[in-house]
């Protein structure tokens, strides 16, 4: 079990402060990872935001089963530990199993539970046991106010450290919406809120045998969130979308995340 990092946690604990949750959605390469990480970690640096890089080793949930997944557990894992001593950042990594957790825990600094498994009990636990720090997101099935009862089932489980990620709820087929009003509700659980601002334009299954999205609408809903409240955005990023080997459709470019974060930054400052 890793000791608790409680000097991370303060840092995004801290409500005066943005702080990011950004990379690729999948392990592509160490090139395409340290491009976009130290990309990201000299922005938020200019810009005082805690920043944690994200990138995930296996893609469990991908809409055809001959879509890229990822490296796997072990190499991915591999992967992640050296991308952060490189980059010199905390990293997050979703997990799917109890067994995934256990071995994550070892290298992640914060475990992410991934939304359609955000009610799945012994893994919530698996997680919360590791020490390290846990970032669940809202199932696209739920309403906010059910969040209270998988936020409860952490910290019963002596979580220390628990977060919750809105990512858009069920809209109707193939489409998804961000209610705004979920990030009051969710800061309510007292635990900070983070607003994944790629996942929430995401149109699932809208090309058929993979996932659509509107990108260009991302931008839009992070400002929104922030407006109304979030303590830390997360979003997903590549130096080229359309190349991404797993959800370009709603990843932001590279070069427009920088202008990005400086706009949001400012719209938290005045909130």
């Amino acid at each position: 079990m890793a000791a608790f990092d409680t000097r991370l946690w303060r840092r995004l604990n801290d409500r005066r402060r943005l702080f990011v949750i950004a990379g690729p959605c999948v392990l592509e390469s160490e090139e395409i990872c340290l491009r976009i990480g130290r990309r990201l970690k000299q922005a938020c640096a200019r810009l005082g935001m805690p920043y944690v890089f994200k990138a995930s080793f296996d893609k469990a949930n991908r809409s055809s089963g001959k879509s890229f997944r990822g490296p796997g557990l072990a190499e991915g894992l591999r992967q992640l530990s050296r991308l952060r001593d490189l980059l010199g950042v905390p990293v997050v990594t979703d997990i799917h199993t109890e067994e995934q957790a256990r071995a994550a825990g070892e290298v992640a600094d914060i475990l992410q539970i991934p939304a359609f498994l955000c009610r799945q009990t012994d893994l919530i636990e698996a997680a919360v046991a590791t020490g390290r720090i846990v970032n669940i997101k809202k199932g696209q099935f739920l309403a906010p106010h059910d969040m209270k009862n998988v936020v409860n089932k952490a910290r019963e489980a002596g979580g220390r450290g628990v977060m919750v990620t809105e990512r858009g709820t069920t809209f109707g087929y193939n489409n998804l919406v961000a209610d705004m009003r979920s990030i009051p509700i969710l800061a309510a659980n007292d635990c900070p809120v983070v607003f994944d601002a790629t996942h929430s334009v995401q149109l699932p299954g809208g090309q058929g045998d993979r996932s659509g999205g509107q990108r260009e609408f991302a931008p839009v809903l992070a400002r929104c969130a922030v407006a109304a409240g979030c303590n830390g955005l997360f979003l997903e990023t590549h130096p080229d979308p359309d190349q991404a080997l797993s959800d370009g459709p709603n990843m932001i470019p590279l070069d427009d995340v920088p202008p990005l974060l400086a706009q949001l930054g400012k719209l938290h400052a005045l909130v």
